[in-house]
């Protein structure tokens, strides 16, 4: 069953949806009893292996969180072809820019495997920027993270090889600010990494085998485990 960006038939949980606040870099800057309100608006729902958690031109009517998992953001092409823009790895928070501009997703947010979100309702985002600072200020920051993150990804497909690239879009998964779970592990198929990077997926595969000779990670059977994560940000320089 797909997530579309409304609540009717939404359920809840809680557990991990504790334990991601407390790792929330905005949910950290804020006082108790604004914490505890917000955290009684968020819902959390489980998403199979290639469901939709939110669809490009429906009403962006949350904002997500992924507790755990991966989503991969695509759009289609004038000719049908899925492109792959990012991922966003457990611990990170997207579609802000879609509720500032009040408009509908511009973008398909698709589980890769085994994913579990948290939403947060309009209402309430909307009720933090009009009434905390340190949420305007950790949006501010993540906002131009982004930013620098897709000029960085435009740069680096036009001037890097294969291997940097597949190095560089792997090391994006981990910003500490926008993905702040402490994991160096990412549970991805090759074929994943492959759509994530925009290349085939025989490309993707030389490229991991030379990142992982390299000792810059460590390729396992569903799963990829960072480990030398300064070293695979600056591979290709």
């Amino acid at each position: 069953m797909s997530v579309k960006d409304h609540s009717d038939d939404i359920t809840t949980s809680h557990g991990d949806v504790e334990s991601m606040l407390r790792d929330s870099i905005w949910a950290q800057n804020l006082d108790s009893v604004t914490l505890d309100h917000v955290r009684s608006q968020i819902t959390e729902r489980e998403v199979g292996p290639g469901e939709y958690v939110c669809h490009q031109g429906y009403p962006a009517d949350h904002w997500i969180g992924v507790i755990q998992g991966l989503v991969k953001l695509s759009v289609l092409s004038p000719e049908g072809k899925a492109i792959t823009l990012t991922g966003v790895n457990a611990g990170g928070w997207f579609g802000e820019g879609s509720l500032l501009k009040d408009e509908p997703r511009r973008y398909d947010g698709i589980a890769v495997g085994q994913t579990r979100v948290a939403l947060m309702p309009r209402t309430t985002f909307t009720w933090l920027l009009d009434n905390s600072i340190a949420f305007n200020r950790f949006l501010l920051r993540q906002l131009n993270e982004r930013l620098g993150l897709f000029i960085s990804m435009v740069s680096f497909d036009r001037m890097l090889r294969p291997e940097a690239r597949v190095a560089r879009c792997l090391a994006t998964l981990f910003n500490s600010y926008l993905y702040p779970n402490g994991s160096l592990s990412l549970k991805v198929s090759q074929e994943d990494v492959a759509q994530l990077c925009g290349m085939s997926r025989q490309r993707a595969n030389q490229a991991l085998r030379e990142l992982e000779a390299n000792g810059l990670l460590k390729v396992e059977y569903g799963r990829i485990n960072i480990q030398d994560l300064e070293a695979l940000r600056d591979y290709g320089e």
